[in-house]
């Protein structure tokens, strides 16, 4: 069986697929929704010269970035993931979908490692009675976030950049490799 053929017979039924789509679509718009709302509530607490606003917008961010934030990222990536590999984009095959792969994976580690962090930092700060130790811990994040999101979203719709070595390597692979609904049938005498 051939590289291709074999690619093929992974892939996902018509219901699976729109099934995964579904999930992948619900949760990239709601982890988008949320970078949005964590923005609302940095801008907020940066600009306001109210200290229990200042409190109330951390401690909202950082109930976000606790509880939500990972499941959904987590959840996005593991969707476009399976829908990449159980359909003809394949992970490797087109470069838009390699490139949302890595964006989606960086942005993920991204909110481990920068994100929460800067978000718990100035709830500590803010709690323990102090200002907000720098505008930045609460508004670059999501910054950064919300236009990661946007470029995926802009290279999901637009699908450019074509096929990767991998792809074309596949594709010619397949043109040379007849399949089973094109060969002639077999006459038997």
């Amino acid at each position: 069986m051939s590289s291709a053929s074999s690619a093929s017979s992974r892939k996902l039924s018509r219901p699976a697929r729109r099934a995964g789509l579904v999930v992948h679509v619900v949760a990239s718009a709601g982890w988008l929704g949320l970078t949005v709302g964590l923005l609302a509530l940095g801008v907020a607490a940066a600009t306001t010269g109210s200290a229990v606003t200042v409190e109330a917008s951390v401690r909202a961010m950082k109930l976000f970035a606790d509880w939500l934030l990972l499941p959904v990222a987590s959840l996005t990536l593991l969707s476009g993931l399976v829908l990449s590999l159980g359909t003809q984009w394949g992970l490797a095959r087109h470069r838009w979908v390699y490139v949302k792969f890595w964006v989606t994976l960086g942005t993920t580690v991204a909110t481990v490692f920068a994100l929460r962090p800067g978000v718990n930092s100035a709830v500590e700060a803010v709690a323990a009675g102090g200002p907000l130790p720098d505008a930045g811990d609460v508004l670059f994040g999501p910054i950064v976030s919300l236009s990661a999101y946007v470029f995926m979203t802009v290279i999901s719709v637009l699908k450019p950049w074509g096929l990767t070595r991998r792809g074309r390597r596949l594709r010619a692979a397949s043109a040379r490799t007849p399949s089973r609904r094109t060969e002639p049938a077999r006459q038997t005498a």
